[in-house]
């Protein structure tokens, strides 16, 4: 695949899952605060977008700051996954602007595809079941092969350093996609080139460092094929 912008020829994409090809992100952001309120934790809404990409440093700090026990950290953690499965089953787990579109492109190019995700390996087959794009995909890796490989997470480039030895293709001919800014740094700090599609938190000045390129949707990165 020839992309404007790219010099080499692209024969392998790499994908983060939430917020990037679902709109999990948003349905954990609306969990979040339905699972504060139901606790009367009296946190700010907003408060929650921190979450969204965080590194794990950055979530552990998040639940020292709001929450005394561990217990209660875990109880909001479970009633936030919950609540997010259940909304998945109920249909409100949908596919970002464009990757239908995008998936289908790039399958009729003959690119080899694959996920890397942070998130837990059930809620990563639950995801790509439910949205009907499983068989898009050669593998996914989730948090499952974080903790067998004994990995670092994002922003490390483990991730994707791993994605790209089981994909077998030259890093300087694989393309990652992402939506956060931690994705974007495991994709630039493992040396792939990286095209940020942002999702609820703009573009950050680091952001515009790292990234090959910024495309609103996936729509607007066919335009670039």
């Amino acid at each position: 695949m020839k992309v404007q912008g790219i010099q080499e020829d692209i024969q392998g994409v790499l994908f983060d899952l939430d917020g990037l090809l679902v709109n999990s992100e948003k349905l954990y952001w609306d969990a979040n605060i339905q699972a504060a309120e139901e606790e009367k934790l009296g946190t700010p809404k907003d408060s929650y977008l921190k979450l969204t990409g965080a590194t794990v440093k950055e979530m552990q700090d998040f639940y020292n700051k709001y929450f005394k026990t561990d217990e209660d950290r875990d109880q909001f953690i479970k009633r936030t996954d919950d609540l997010v499965w259940e909304w998945t089953d109920q249909g409100k787990l949908k596919l970002q602007p464009g990757v239908q579109a995008a998936l289908d492109k790039f399958q009729d190019l003959g690119l080899h595809m694959a996920i890397a995700s942070s998130n837990y390996e059930n809620v990563v087959e639950h995801a790509m079941w439910t949205t009907g794009i499983r068989n898009y995909f050669d593998f996914h890796l989730s948090y499952l092969d974080v903790q067998k490989g004994k990995i670092k997470a994002k922003p490390a480039p483990d991730i994707y350093l791993a994605a790209a030895k089981k994909i077998n293709i030259p890093k300087e001919n694989l393309l990652v996609f992402e939506d956060s800014s931690t994705g974007v740094q495991a994709a630039k700090n493992a040396g792939i080139k990286v095209v940020m599609i942002p999702d609820l938190i703009a573009p950050t000045p680091k952001d515009k460092e790292n990234a090959t390129m910024i495309c609103e949707s996936f729509f607007e990165f066919l335009k670039k094929i």
